[in-house]
């Protein structure tokens, strides 16, 4: 393809957060001169997420904006304006404020909170996904209020550790039977039920909320908890109801299946970020992984395959290495892989103490590994699970041995 109809190309990205923003800052970095449009539907100017439970929660910054010089970059934001469908065979979106044509499509509306049923409409019940959201809880914080947390995950638990650095009273219900039940294995979310206590927050786990009413959660035991304050932390799913009727195949979890080029069902349709699934050859199984690295890193894919499409250079296949981090409760705790089908699990400190680490293997292979304290564990062990290196379990446990050493 030439240069000049490479430029008459439009891509048209829906999404103005991390996942969609870095597709088309990459389309640019990787020599793309067609026309690259972003559309978000929140009005604010784009912005990361990490921030919002902690800095921007806490009042220590205004907001989280990207650096991107999007006029510089020639790329056109358009802010404020929800899709409501898209018709592949006409290459239009169908937006509030009429169609948009593209010559490429690129799905990155990301993930939105599960709300909490029945929670709806009552006052002083709060999500935490966007700067609004950030927005209306940091004067809750501020005030000192009684807080109740739904939910003992990732965020609940950024959360809670906010709260309770803000001097809030604050109490954490989980519905199982330990925090993060949906994340990690019983044995290894077990140490993790004192941070609360030693933090000053109460965690109550086999506790379903019956119903919130103002300044009370009612749990099906009978309890009734005071909250000033309600945040509700209970997961996310796929935001892709936009989608219905678009012939754009779905997965179980209502994400957009992606092949291993992160293209959809629809020709000339891409999707990245949490709002799409993706066939891992290392795994074997098909990942959805709703985390920030994954967003980050998967737009140079997209980016790589649109060009490459157009000038018929070989395919560019997404299989990474899924990791995240999490601070909470004075911890800095890392994950790198995927844990579900190992045979072996190792420790590598003692997990009462303020640093360990979690390794998971296949047939002597590390494939996953959780680092609390340990960032020199994480930065290791990820090189080691992208290499496939064989391990020595009896190496590996030694917590004062480089993991890097404690190969086979």
């Amino acid at each position: 393809m030439s240069e000049q109809t490479q430029a008459r190309r439009r891509v048209v990205v829906v999404g103005a957060g991390m996942a969609g923003v870095q597709t088309a800052v990459a389309l640019r970095e990787q020599g793309f001169t067609g026309g690259v449009t972003v559309i978000g539907a929140e009005p604010h100017q784009p912005y990361d997420r990490p921030p919002l439970s902690k800095a921007v929660l806490l009042g220590k910054a205004e907001d989280s904006a990207f650096e991107v010089d999007f006029e510089g970059l020639g790329i056109d934001l358009r802010l404020g304006r929800e899709v409501l469908g898209v018709r592949p065979a006409d290459r239009e979106l169908d937006t509030a404020e009429g169609p948009v044509p593209y010559d490429v499509l690129v799905l990155a509306t990301g993930a939105e909170p599960i709300r909490l049923p029945g929670a709806e409409g009552v006052p002083g019940v709060h999500l935490l996904r966007t700067l609004d959201d950030a927005e209306r809880l940091r004067p809750v914080l501020a005030r000192q209020h009684d807080i109740v947390v739904v939910g003992a995950g990732w965020i609940g638990a950024e959360f809670a550790t906010a709260a309770r650095e803000a001097g809030c009273a604050v109490t954490v219900v989980e519905a199982a039977d330990r925090p993060l039940a949906g994340a990690l294995p019983a044995e290894v979310a077990a140490p993790m039920v004192s941070w609360y206590a030693d933090a000053g927050a109460v965690l109550r786990t086999h506790a379903r909320v019956e119903r919130v009413e103002p300044g009370a959660v009612l749990l099906d035991d009978g309890s009734r908890l005071p909250a000033d304050a309600v945040v509700v932390g209970i997961g996310a799913r796929p935001a892709t109801a936009w989608l219905a009727g678009s012939g754009i195949a779905l997965g179980r979890h209502g994400e957009v299946v992606a092949d291993d080029r992160l293209r959809t069902s629809a020709p000339d349709v891409y999707a990245v970020g949490d709002c799409a699934s993706f066939p891992s050859g290392r795994y074997g199984e098909r990942l959805l992984v709703h985390h920030w690295d994954n967003a980050l890193q998967g737009p140079r894919t997209v980016a790589a395959n649109i060009i490459g499409e157009a000038v018929g250079t070989a395919p560019a296949v997404y299989d990474p290495v899924p990791y995240f981090w999490s601070e909470q409760f004075g911890r800095f705790v890392q994950y790198a892989g995927h844990h579900a089908f190992a045979d072996t699990t190792l420790w590598r400190g003692e997990p009462t103490g303020p640093a360990w680490t979690v390794c998971w293997l296949r047939e002597n292979r590390l494939v996953a590994l959780l680092a609390v304290g340990r960032p020199r564990d994480l930065a290791q062990g990820r090189r080691l699970i992208e290499a496939g290196t064989p391990m020595d379990p009896a190496l590996l446990t030694d917590p004062a041995r480089p993991m890097k050493t404690a190969t086979a």
